[in-house]
């Protein structure tokens, strides 16, 4: 009899013990819900601004790129300025990039003698290269310039 008590106690006990775990964990359960609904939000902001923030280094040096070749196609003897202009369209509408201006210095590159520093500049709308909308770039412009000298 003794024995059938004993057991009887320790399923009882054994029952608090886990009603009690159980009820510990339905609070801790609870808390992490609160703490993901508060963490995730900046979680996902942090994410999406590094994000954005990669595409705008990317654009950057996509528009060195093809400064360099626009330069580069400018500075050979009796290239025209179309196309050293058609260069660079080009080059930009492959990478998809939407908003930009190409000038250049001297505006007509068959002015130029030997020596001479031929400039390109791209400038470009952060926020119609954007992936989000341009939210964080709002009104800023993306420049890159490269300057070589006349063969």
């Amino acid at each position: 009899m003794s024995r059938i008590r004993s057991r009887r106690r320790s399923r009882t006990r054994r029952k608090a013990v886990n009603q009690l775990a159980q009820s510990r964990f339905d609070k801790r359960h609870g808390v992490a819900v609160i703490e993901l609904a508060l963490c995730l939000p900046v979680l996902v902001l942090i994410l999406l601004a590094t994000v954005e923030t990669c595409v705008m280094i990317q654009l950057r040096q996509n528009l060195a790129i093809t400064a360099y070749e626009g330069a580069r196609v400018g500075i050979l003897p009796g290239t025209e300025a179309s196309t050293v202009d058609s260069q660079c369209q080009m080059l930009l509408d492959d990478r998809n990039i939407q908003g930009y201006s190409v000038t250049m210095d001297p505006s007509d590159p068959t002015t130029m003698d030997e020596g001479d520093s031929f400039r390109v500049t791209i400038d470009v709308d952060c926020a119609a290269n954007s992936v989000f909308g341009g939210m964080m770039f709002q009104g800023k412009t993306l420049s890159e310039s490269v300057v070589m000298k006349a063969e």
